[in-house]
């Protein structure tokens, strides 16, 4: 776990922090799909990833999702930090979007080297920041784009995510996560496909236009 931490966290923490992190954290290997924080869960780790994705949503009254943000080697989440500082039910859902790695770090010690270590006090205000960048994009795209432009900026971001620009996934799960109907995104599929930025395939999706 050592030469991962270092590999994947050396240029941003200090090797005091690291050799911390190495004696208090737990390595974990979650496969693709697995959840990991249910909303109305206490959180009592964080996780900060090796490897892999993990993508952030919300439910709404009715328990229709909508994806917030993805995290990716070298991130972790700050709502979920937000919950183990304040100790508070968590109010988003995590799950892995393709198999992941990541080492959980134990609440107690998250306040503790917020005051004994900058570099962890530095990567905390910067990961708050940039939650709250992808958070604002999030509204952005919401507010600003229409239904087909939302649907190929999630197309390319998850390409971009999972490094491959075919995707594996169903018109149900995209429909979730942009939290619309199945018809709906079957209908605009349909019709960049006509367009010639994606080929639809029985198990996936490929993406042309990058």
């Amino acid at each position: 776990m050592l030469n991962e931490l270092q590999r994947n966290y050396g240029h941003l923490f200090e090797d005091g922090l690291i050799n911390e992190i190495n004696q208090v954290g737990t390595y974990k290997e979650v496969p693709a799909g697995s959840k990991l924080i249910e909303i109305g869960d206490y959180v009592k780790s964080m996780p900060l990833l090796i490897s892999g994705a993990i993508k952030i949503m919300r439910e709404d009254s009715e328990g229709d999702e909508l994806l917030l943000y993805f995290l990716e080697r070298g991130d972790t989440c700050a709502m979920t930090m937000t919950c183990c500082m304040g100790h508070h039910k968590s109010e988003v859902r995590a799950v892995a979007e393709k198999d992941t790695r990541m080492i959980m770090i134990p609440v107690q010690k998250m306040e503790e080297w917020m005051a004994n270590f900058h570099t962890w006090r530095s990567f905390v205000l910067n990961s708050y920041q940039l939650r709250l960048n992808e958070m604002l994009e999030t509204i952005d795209t919401i507010a600003f784009l229409k239904m087909d432009e939302r649907l190929m900026k999630y197309l390319r971001d998850k390409a971009k995510i999972i490094q491959d620009d075919c995707i594996e996934t169903t018109h149900q799960q995209i429909a979730y996560d942009l939290h619309t109907s199945r018809v709906v995104i079957s209908r605009l599929l349909k019709a960049l496909e006509n367009e010639g930025k994606i080929k639809l395939h029985r198990n996936y999706i490929k993406i042309i236009d990058l």
